[in-house]
């Protein structure tokens, strides 16, 4: 019974990790580009839900409004990000780019540290009360609930968006060839900018979730949970969704198993050792696939 127990929470955890992976591996897989940024998105769509959730309340209208408004802001810095910070290093040497993003994090996390409204203190997240559920001997929180059940509307419309639409095609195309796609007319820099105002969304949906299930906001809150949704997409193979799905909730999985059969001062330990063994033993990933250089 307790181990179906840390299942619940394993994938109530890995559900939020497996939406903010699928943001790191969709611009991978697009443009190569491993956007250490992505974390401080989900900061600034928890803290959009913060002032949205304090105006109206954590009440359902509340959380819909959290929900909308964050994702709205968090896709408009997803686009700024790539137009003015990416997009003109998109010919550089790749390091120039990775230096870039990790300046881009450093940027939004002490940006967000100086506001007046925002600060470096931790502020109490609203969130809806705590309601526990008891079958038989397991324990599952509205909280726990309503994270499983969004994240996998938001999976199975990402799903839909690649695999059905035609911008989802035009995404495959670009992530295919790029050159051959520009040359069969599809506008690459507008996909491209789709893809991270796309990320975005989903990162600011894990960010939301992850302040109503850990009720508590910083500028730094971003930082842990990003590089854990990162060891993710890389557990998966970095660039596949269903890759970044999976590492995502295997993370959780094993992260929870640890804090509860062995101790909660090893689940950071864990979680980046699984990187180091998936480096060292598949570097592709679980659902990675092998490419092949020309010498």
């Amino acid at each position: 019974m307790i181990v179906l127990q840390q299942l619940i929470n394993g994938v109530s955890l890995g559900s939020i990790y497996a939406l903010i992976a699928l943001g790191y591996t969709m611009v991978y897989g697009i443009v190569l580009l491993i956007n250490f940024a992505h974390g401080d998105i989900l900061m600034v769509g928890a803290y959009a839900a913060f002032f949205v959730l304090g105006a109206i309340g954590a009440g359902p209208a509340g959380m819909l409004a959290a929900f909308v408004v964050s994702m709205i802001i968090c896709a408009g810095f997803g686009v700024g990000i790539e137009r003015l910070a990416y997009r003109p290093l998109r010919s550089a040497p790749r390091l120039n780019s990775l230096i870039t993003a990790i300046a881009i994090s450093l940027i939004l996390e002490n940006g967000a540290r100086v506001l007046p409204f925002i600060g470096p203190n931790p502020r109490q997240f609203p969130r809806p009360e705590v309601v526990n559920y008891q079958f038989g001997g397991l324990s599952i929180s509205n909280i726990q609930i309503i994270v499983i059940i969004l994240s996998a509307l938001m999976m199975l419309g990402l799903n839909y968006i690649v695999n059905y639409t035609k911008r989802g095609k035009a995404m495959r195309a670009v992530s295919f060839d790029v050159s051959a796609a520009s040359l069969m007319g599809i506008p690459v820099n507008g996909i491209i900018s789709f893809t991270f105002a796309l990320g975005s969304v989903l990162a600011a949906a894990g960010g939301v979730l992850y302040a109503s299930a850990y009720p508590q906001v910083n500028p730094l809150m971003g930082m842990m949970p990003g590089l854990k949704a990162f060891v993710a997409a890389v557990l998966g193979g970095i660039g596949s969704i269903p890759g970044a799905m999976l590492g995502g909730f295997i993370l959780g999985v094993a992260e929870t198993f640890t804090k509860g059969f062995i101790s909660s001062q090893f689940s950071d330990a864990i979680s980046f050792s699984i990187l180091i063994i998936v480096l060292l033993i598949k570097p592709t990933g679980i659902l990675g696939s092998k490419t092949r250089v020309k010498v």
